[in-house]
């Protein structure tokens, strides 16, 4: 608590309490189309309002139906200040404040109330509103708030009784609107460096975008492919070269089963007969319904580019084998991002080993997710955690010899890689899903080996120049926050207006 002693001439330091003509708390009431006469229709206040107050001031706020005599109480006025006393989470302390002005009501029709997760204060005639609101802003932001919560990490509450008792230091109120004046001047300076920083970052990502795009539709390696025009492979050389490859890949997946059948065999037939793995088809090239591809480039189904294959699928028996191995969830693999933090085990056969170990440049696809836009996102195995294994929910795909892993990953994140998962997950249902028969079926363009070296080349430079601008942005992005703190901190001691 800011002591007097260490306050300017003329300021004093008083309990939040002391400084408050009203305090009460809100009414969730119920739903909009509840049918009484005794309640009316209102905007009721959540905290969800509070995450984007600065551009929406409240207007999402719910419709619901109160008790007339609770609206009596309980209507929110102009310089209101609304205090999140329920809610918050591990990485949120509950503390948040709102200060209701003009243009907040003015978004409604209805008489306006908060829910009961928030209080409303009423300052007195001792304390300018948006003083009082900047200085419990900054006591939040500060982290001198987390002192009065409440509750589990997954349910704070605020301690009001405590809260109400924090000092608040008080100059005169002519000095309370220069200092208001002077915040806003100096948060408006901030919000313009922010917002450019904002639109910066989005002209990164647009440009990430755009790179992808152009590795795909030929454009990015247009010149190289001029100037290599008599190396380029013909379209019967590239197919036959695939074909060949498969078929030696087929050839060793057969020694290997032999070997695996023999071992199966000295173990007394224990446990699943190998399966006898399937000869290749013959590689067919797609030409329908698809962009146009430049000179060299062909469609395939990524079954014909990479062996697809499932993981391991957990269920409680798992819990009774001997051997626990690492094994990949789909909690561990975002966009071209492994989050290898919390790696769980589970429990193999020998059997399964072969089929389910990862090797490095493994291609994992995340086969379901709730979200649209999070279903098939896919990352490359860097081999960190050796040996490793994977859950069903991730489908593996092993590029053969002729195509780079990375150029098939920037595929699948490109524009046009997303457009073709987004297409085959997407189902009448609403359910969003892949399955190894829709990885299978992909169609993947794929040029040259040597042009496949080139693109990966300039987008690994390209997008890891993005990167470290992106980073950049964030840093300076988290500085102007700071900054903000600052500025509060220096009203609230007393030497903003001497700045």
């Amino acid at each position: 608590m800011t002591t007097e002693q260490q306050l300017p001439e003329g300021w004093k330091t008083q309990p939040l309490q002391n400084l408050l003509s009203y305090v009460i708390g809100g009414d969730w009431g119920k739903d909009e189309n509840y049918d009484d006469e005794n309640f009316i229709l209102v905007n009721c206040i959540r905290g969800a309002e509070f995450r984007n107050w600065k551009n929406d001031k409240a207007s999402t706020a719910a419709l619901r139906k109160i008790k007339i005599s609770s609206l009596q109480n309980r209507q929110i006025q102009e310089n209101d200040i609304l205090i999140e006393i329920s809610g918050g989470g591990p990485e949120q302390p509950v503390g948040r404040t709102a200060l209701i002005t003009k243009q907040v009501l003015s978004n409604f029709n209805n008489p306006v109330v908060c829910t009961n997760f928030l209080r409303l204060i009423r300052p007195n005639e001792k304390i300018n509103s948006t003083f009082l609101n900047y200085y419990l802003s900054y006591f939040y932001l500060s982290g001198k708030v987390i002192a009065y919560q409440a509750g589990s990490n997954n349910l704070r509450n605020l301690k009001f009784k405590e809260y109400e008792r924090i000092g608040i230091p008080i100059p005169p109120i002519e000095t309370q609107q220069a200092i208001v004046n002077k915040i806003e001047s100096l948060f408006d300076e901030i919000d313009e460096g922010i917002g450019r920083l904002k639109t910066a970052a989005q002209q990164i990502q647009q440009y990430r975008q755009s790179l992808l795009k152009n590795a795909f539709n030929g454009e990015l390696t247009k010149e190289w492919r001029s100037k290599h025009a008599d190396t380029l492979p013909s379209e019967n050389e590239l197919l036959a070269q695939i074909q060949t490859t498969r078929e030696q890949h087929h050839a060793q997946q057969l020694a290997d089963w032999q070997t695996a059948v023999s071992q199966w065999e000295q173990n007394g037939n224990e446990g699943k007969k190998p399966s006898k793995p399937k000869a290749p088809t013959q590689a067919v090239k797609f030409e329908e319904n698809f962009a146009d591809l430049p000179r060299g480039w062909f469609n395939f189904s990524l079954d014909t580019l990479a062996e697809i294959s499932g993981g391991l699928t957990k269920n409680a028996k798992r819990g009774s084998f001997k051997e626990k191995v690492p094994y990949l969830r789909v909690a561990n693999v975002y966009a071209n991002e492994l989050k290898l933090d919390e790696i769980a085990t589970i429990g193999i056969q020998e059997n399964e080993k072969a089929r389910t170990l990862l090797q490095t440049n493994d291609l994992l696809i995340v086969e379901g997710n709730g979200s649209i836009e999070q279903i098939g996102r896919v990352a490359i195995w860097n081999n960190t955690i050796n040996p490793c294994y994977h859950q069903n929910h991730l489908i593996k795909a092993r590029c053969y010899p002729f195509v780079l892993p990375k150029f098939a990953l920037y595929f699948l994140i490109s524009p046009m890689g997303r457009e073709r998962i987004i297409n085959v997950a997407s189902s009448t249902t609403g359910l969003h899903t892949l399955s190894l028969t829709k990885v299978a079926n992909l169609i993947i363009p794929v040029c040259s080996l040597a042009e496949q070296t080139q693109i990966v080349a300039i987008l690994e430079s390209k997008l890891t120049a993005c990167d470290q601008l992106a980073a950049e942005l964030t840093k300076q992005l988290k500085q102007a926050e700071l900054l903000k703190q600052a500025v509060l901190k220096a009203a609230f001691s007393g030497s903003l207006l001497d700045k």
